[in-house]
């Protein structure tokens, strides 16, 4: 397992980018826009992280602005902290048979969310290329959220 990022939400991208960057000294590693979704990702380093992150894709700090204004309360600006695993379905099936709860089944062979027992969310990629959807997570549906 390898430490990828921390996800916040932000409620203005420009305020938090001359926050982080301008008065933290963070850089922006990269950038990614959705039409569709209607949010924007940016992807920060700290400057002694900045060549691994560029090279790894972390340790990284994911600042999510979504373009549709929302409140977020209780906790909701924190979004994830996210690992990346060789093998997506082994390490779920090491967690539930420790009796951990898998909140988003991968489904995709690439992507799957437990809580930490203080409600963290904990998200899981799956290395390199997704896996082919497998049984039991193919039909395996939510449960909470994530």
């Amino acid at each position: 397992m390898r430490y990828l990022h921390t996800m916040v939400r932000v409620r203005n991208l420009d305020e938090s980018l001359d926050f982080y960057c301008n008065k933290l000294g963070m850089q922006e590693i990269n950038r990614m826009e959705s039409e569709q979704g209607r949010f924007t990702l940016v992807y920060l380093a700290a400057p002694l992280d900045a060549d691994p992150a560029k090279r790894y894709e972390a340790p990284l700090l994911e600042l999510t602005y979504n373009w549709d204004a929302e409140d977020y309360t209780g906790g909701r600006n924190f979004g994830h902290i996210a690992f990346e695993v060789d093998d997506i379905y082994a390490t779920c099936q090491q967690l539930m048979d420790k009796g951990v709860l898998i909140s988003r089944p991968p489904r995709d062979g690439h992507m799957a969310f437990i809580r930490s027992p203080d409600q963290i969310s904990i998200e899981f990629l799956q290395k390199g290329s997704s896996l082919k959807p497998a049984e039991p997570w193919d039909s395996m549906p939510n449960t909470g959220v994530w």
